[in-house]
C-alpha cells in the first residue's frame, strides 16, 4: 500500500488494512498487520485448531459516502486464516461520492482461507462500488462469502439504495475462475420474478479446493435450514471451484442459511466440524 499521507481533508475517509499470516509449527500467526482508520482489527483469537481468526471492525459505526476504503491480506504457505466482522456493516446515505472497497487477498501454495463477514446492509440514498478479489495458489482453499441485505428490510427501506456495484472476482494458476458482478440501482424493484424473487436477502459463495467439491454440491442438494426461507442454487465452475447463491426471507434466514452453507464446505473440503466464532 501507498505510503503517502493523507490530506487532513481525507483523514478517517481512506482507510487501509494489511494483514500477513504465517504457518509457523502447527498454528497460524498474524506475522504483520497495518490499519488506518476507518479500518481495524481485533487480536487474533485460535478458535479452530491451527487456524487464526481475524474480526474485521470499522469502529465509525458504518462506511459512508466518499469513503475508499482498501484491503490487502497475504496467506502464506500451508497458513489457515480466518476473516470475519463483529456484525454487519451498514453502508449509510451518499451526499456525494459513493463508498469504494476494494479487498485483495491472495492465497499461497497450501494455504486456506475463509472470507465470511457478516452482511452489508445499505441506507436509503447509499452508493457503494466493492470489489473482492482473491488470487487462489495450487493446492490452496478458498471459502469466500458475500452477503447483502436489499436495506433496512423491516423498516421499509428494501431496494431505497442508490447504486450496489459488487464484484466478485476468483483466479487461480490455470487464469480466471470466476467474475461475478452486480450493478444494482434505485431505478427498480429488485424482488420481482426472476430477480430475489420476495427475497430481499442475498448470498454469493465460491468454494475453490481440490477435493470435495461433489460432496458440497450433493450436501447442499438436502436443503438449508427455515422451512423454505432460504433457497439455494450451486453450480460447478470450470475446474476446482463452485459458486453458490442464496436467496433468504429474513436476516435470521441469511444468517442460519450462510452458516449452514459454510458449515457443509468446511466439512466437504477440510474435513473440519462448523466454527463457531462466538458473536453472540
Amino acid at each position: 500500500m501507498s505510503g503517502a499521507t493523507p490530506s487532513a481533508a481525507r483523514v478517517g475517509r481512506d482507510g487501509a488494512l494489511r494483514l500477513v499470516f504465517e504457518r509457523r509449527g502447527g498454528a497460524t500467526v498474524l506475522a504483520a498487520c497495518r490499519s488506518t482508520l476507518p479500518l481495524q482489527v481485533l487480536a487474533p483469537v485460535a478458535l479452530g485448531g491451527a487456524a487464526a481468526v481475524v474480526s474485521m471492525l470499522n469502529p465509525t459505526g458504518g462506511v459512508v459516502g466518499g469513503d475508499r476504503l482498501a484491503v490487502e491480506i497475504d496467506v502464506g504457505a500451508g497458513a489457515h486464516a480466518c476473516l470475519t466482522t463483529p456484525s454487519a456493516t451498514r453502508v449509510y446515505r451518499s451526499a456525494g461520492e459513493p463508498a469504494t472497497q476494494t479487498v485483495q487477498v491472495r492465497l499461497a501454495p497450501g494455504a486456506v482461507c475463509e472470507w465470511v463477514p457478516d452482511h452489508m446492509i445499505p441506507s436509503p440514498g447509499a452508493e457503494l462500488r466493492q470489489a473482492l478479489t482473491f488470487d487462489v495458489a495450487a493446492g490452496a482453499t478458498l471459502i469466500a462469502v458475500d452477503a447483502w441485505a436489499a436495506g433496512r428490510v423491516a423498516r421499509g427501506e428494501a431496494w431505497r439504495f442508490r447504486l450496489l456495484d459488487l464484484a466478485l472476482t476468483v483466479r487461480d494458476s490455470g487464469g480466471l475462475l470466476a467474475h461475478d458482478r452486480l450493478v444494482l440501482g434505485s431505478a427498480r424493484d429488485w424482488s420481482g420474478l426472476g430477480l430475489t424473487e420476495g427475497r430481499p436477502y442475498v448470498a454469493t459463495l465460491v468454494v475453490v479446493a481440490d477435493t470435495g467439491l461433489e460432496a458440497l454440491v450433493t450436501a447442499l442438494a438436502t436443503g438449508l435450514p427455515g422451512e423454505g426461507q432460504a433457497v439455494a442454487g450451486a453450480a460447478r465452475l470450470v475446474r476446482r471451484a463452485v459458486l453458490i447463491r442464496c436467496l433468504a426471507a429474513t436476516a435470521p434466514a441469511l444468517t442460519s442459511a450462510v452458516a449452514a452453507m459454510w458449515a457443509r464446505a468446511r466439512q466437504a473440503t477440510l474435513g473440519l466440524p462448523p466454527l463457531d466464532l462466538r458473536k453472540g
